[in-house]
C-alpha cells in the first residue's frame, strides 16, 4: 500500500473544506452583492431594527388599528421599502431619551428614527452617523393660559417640567443662565410622566420641542387651555442615526432618506411613479433605476428610490400624511419645504 505524503492529505483537507464552505455560504439578495457589515447581517435576516419613542403622535405612536405610525416610523419604512421592497419588514422597539444612544451602539438596533437632535457631542461622544435632517424643529415653552407667563423671563421662581437626557434640558439652562432667571428645573426620564406633571398641575411651564409640544397638548384633558409660547430656545434638527463604524450602512440610510426628499423634488408620488417608467429624462431614469448602478456602491438594489417612493411615499407625502393640515397636529411646513419653495429640504445629485 503506498502512503500519500502528509502534504498531499493536507491539500485535500484544505479543498475540500473551501468546496464545503462554499455551498453553505448564502448569496446576498438581488442586486445587493457589495453589501458587507451591517447592511449584509440586515439583509440576512430580513428585517430592519428601527429605534423609535412610540409616544409621540405624529412622529411615532400606535395608530387606531395598533399599528406604528408617523414621520419617524415611515423613515424607518421606507428604508426596509429599499432593501427588501417590503416597508413592514420591520422590527419596533419603543426606547426612551436616556437608553436609545446604548441601543443604537450595542447593535439592538439597526437605525435610531426617534425625534433625535443631531448635535456635536452626540456625534462624536456617543459616536453616531446622522443621516440628513427629516425635521427642521425648534424648541419652546408651553404653559396654561391663564398663567400670565408670556416669555422666559417671566419664570423668576417658577418651576418647569422637562424630560431628563434630551437637548431641552440643557437649552432650559442655557437661556435662564443668559437671562438670569433663577427657575426650579422638574425632570423625568419618561415622557409620559413628564407631562403628566404638568397636566396635574405640578409645574408652571413644560419645555421640549414645539413640535412635541403641539402633539402632547393634543393628549392634554383641556387642549385649548394650553398655549405655546412664540420665544424659541432653540434650533432643532432632528434627524435618524446610526452607529458611526459602519461607513456603507450610514451611507446607504442617508441616500435612502435623500430619496424621499429628491422623489419630491422631482415630483414623483407613490401614486404617479409608474408614469414615469418610459421617462426619456436621464436624471428621472437614473434615480428610479431604470439605468446605470447608482444603487451598487450602497450594496443597494439599483432601484432601492423607485422601491421607497412607491411604498411610502416621497418626503412630501410622508409630511402630509403625519403632519399636514389634515392631521390634528396641523403644523405648517415652514423651513420643512424643498429648498426652491423657501424651505431647507434639498438632496444632493442622484449622478
Amino acid at each position: 500500500m503506498t502512503m500519500k505524503p502528509v502534504w498531499l492529505k493536507l491539500s485535500s483537507v484544505l479543498l475540500l473544506a473551501g468546496a464545503l464552505s462554499s455551498c453553505s455560504s448564502t448569496a446576498p439578495p438581488s442586486g445587493t452583492s457589495g453589501a458587507t457589515g451591517r447592511l449584509q447581517a440586515i439583509l440576512g435576516r430580513a428585517q430592519l431594527k428601527c429605534g423609535i419613542s412610540g409616544e409621540l403622535p405624529g412622529f411615532s405612536f400606535l395608530n387606531t388599528q395598533g399599528k406604528y405610525s408617523g414621520l419617524d416610523v415611515d423613515v424607518c419604512r421606507a428604508i426596509a421599502a429599499a432593501l427588501f421592497d417590503k416597508p413592514d419588514a420591520v422590527e419596533y422597539r419603543q426606547l426612551n431619551a436616556k437608553e436609545r444612544f446604548t441601543a443604537v451602539q450595542t447593535g439592538e438596533i439597526d437605525v435610531l428614527s426617534r425625534n433625535t437632535t443631531w448635535t456635536l457631542s452626540r456625534e462624536t461622544g456617543n459616536k453616531l452617523a446622522f443621516a440628513p435632517v427629516v425635521f427642521y424643529d425648534g424648541q419652546g415653552m408651553m404653559v396654561r393660559q391663564n398663567s400670565g407667563l408670556k416669555t422666559l423671563k417671566d419664570f423668576q421662581g417658577k418651576t418647569v417640567c422637562t424630560q431628563t437626557g434630551t437637548t431641552n434640558e440643557q437649552n432650559l439652562s442655557d437661556q435662564m443662565r443668559k437671562f438670569g432667571v433663577q427657575y426650579k428645573p422638574v425632570t423625568f426620564e419618561d415622557v409620559n410622566a413628564t407631562f403628566s406633571a404638568y397636566a396635574q398641575g405640578r409645574c408652571d411651564g413644560v419645555t421640549s420641542d414645539r413640535s412635541q409640544l403641539v402633539s402632547r397638548r393634543t393628549k392634554l384633558p383641556q387642549p385649548e387651555q394650553n398655549i405655546i409660547l412664540p420665544e424659541l430656545l432653540s434650533q432643532e434638527p432632528l434627524a435618524p442615526a446610526v452607529n458611526s463604524g459602519d461607513m456603507q450602512w450610514a451611507a446607504a440610510v442617508r441616500w435612502v432618506v435623500y430619496a424621499l426628499i429628491e422623489g419630491e423634488s422631482l415630483g414623483i408620488t407613490s401614486q404617479n411613479i409608474g408614469q414615469f417608467a418610459n421617462s426619456t429624462d436621464p436624471v428621472i431614469r437614473r434615480f428610479l433605476g431604470l439605468e446605470g448602478e447608482l444603487g451598487k456602491g450602497l450594496g443597494l438594489p439599483k432601484d432601492f428610490a423607485a422601491r421607497a417612493i412607491k411604498h411610502v411615499g416621497n418626503y412630501g407625502e410622508i409630511y402630509e400624511r403625519n403632519l399636514g393640515s389634515k392631521t390634528p397636529l396641523k403644523l405648517e411646513r415652514g423651513p420643512n419645504k424643498l429648498s426652491t419653495q423657501g424651505g431647507l429640504m434639498f438632496s444632493p445629485p442622484f449622478r
